[in-house]
Parts: C-alpha cells; sequence; structure tokens
C-alpha cells in the first residue's frame, strides 16, 4: 500500500550511494532505485522470450544489467549497492570461468562504481513483487458495473438479492428443479460468492 500512496518517489541526491534491489523470477525482471530507503524510481518488463531460457544465474544478472542500463543516468559515475537474493553474484567479479553472455555483462558492470550484496528473498519484497506477473487477470469489470470473477458473475453479499436469485431458480418457468446438488452447481458455476 506504502508503494502506491503520494508522496512515493524521492529526489535523487547525486552526493550518496545509491541502492539498487533486483530481482528475477519464471515471469520478468524488477529492480527498485533507492538512496537511504527512499524510492526513487520502478522498473520491471517481461522476460523475452530466449531468457526464458536462461539459468536463475543469468537471469539474476540481467536483471542487474537491465538496472544498470536504465539508470545509468543515476549510478554511472555514482557509488551503488546492488542488492540480490542470489548469493552466487556477490562473486560474479572475481569468478574465473564466465560463459559468453556474462562475460559482455561483466564488461559492462566493470563501468560502475558498485558492490553486490546478497540479500534474502523474504526480504526483498519490493523487487520480487515487481519481476511477478500480475495474476489478477481472471477478475473482470463490465462497462455495465457488473462484477465478474473467472467468468461468474459476482454476486455481493446482500441477502435480499442472494434469495431473490434462488428463489428465481426454483421457481421460474423456465427452469425445472434438477435436484438440489445439480441445482448448487448449476448456481456455483454461473454465480461466484453465491454458493
Amino acid at each position: 500500500k506504502l508503494l502506491t500512496s503520494a508522496p512515493v518517489l524521492a529526489q535523487p541526491d547525486v552526493t550518496k550511494p545509491f541502492d539498487v534491489y533486483c530481482d528475477a523470477s519464471g515471469d520478468g525482471l524488477g529492480c527498485v532505485l533507492m538512496r537511504e530507503g527512499r524510492v526513487i524510481a520502478y522498473a520491471s518488463r517481461q522476460l523475452r522470450k530466449h531468457e526464458a531460457n536462461y539459468p536463475t544465474h543469468d537471469l539474476e544478472l540481467a536483471t542487474v544489467v537491465h538496472a544498470l542500463k536504465i539508470w545509468r543516468h543515476y549510478t554511472l559515475g555514482n557509488t551503488c549497492h546492488i542488492y540480490t537474493d542470489h548469493k552466487s553474484l556477490k562473486y560474479i567479479l572475481t569468478q574465473p570461468e564466465l560463459n559468453m553472455r556474462q562475460r559482455r555483462w561483466l564488461e559492462l558492470i566493470k563501468d560502475y562504481d558498485l558492490e553486490i550484496h546478497y540479500h534474502p528473498g523474504k526480504a526483498n519484497v519490493v523487487a520480487d513483487a515487481l519481476s511477478r506477473k500480475a495474476h489478477c487477470n481472471f477478475i473482470e469489470a463490465r462497462p455495465t458495473g457488473v462484477l465478474w470473477f473467472k467468468n461468474r458473475l459476482v454476486v455481493p453479499k446482500d441477502m435480499e438479492l442472494r434469495k431473490k436469485i434462488l428463489d428465481e431458480a426454483h421457481t421460474s418457468l423456465f427452469t425445472k428443479h434438477p435436484g438440489s446438488n445439480k441445482m448448487y452447481q448449476d448456481l456455483k458455476r454461473s454465480f461466484g460468492g453465491l454458493a
């Protein structure tokens, strides 16, 4: 809630180090640029088709590279602390064997004055949330003011309205009572929160 309420974003102060929190998931990359606990900017993007095949180590490194590229105007020339939930990234600058992609990214990273720190995933909630796909796409508000959930009409917690729906299901000329279990299943399939 705090992330979405104003005033959220702080003005950058180039006299102090930047903190970048990064996380990757199977859905995307997410990062947050901060200074002294105040958010300056957020960024996230979905994985590209070819990135879905990357190992976790490369995805986490891709998030760091993504953050450094988009916030280059803030981070280049300033001290930058990178926080990731992938512990082995702490040692990326000293690893003797790297693949070509990692070498290319390491060349970019070496332009920056940065330190990479391990930050456990449970504590890295903002970047973690940004890296994940929203799973609320099954809720739909129609122009008529009606709310649908997983293709079922949502019935508000109004007992009078619910009673009318049940009465109509029992007494309408267009329905015949197929038995309590079948009627329950039919209502459950059509109305969310009713059955």
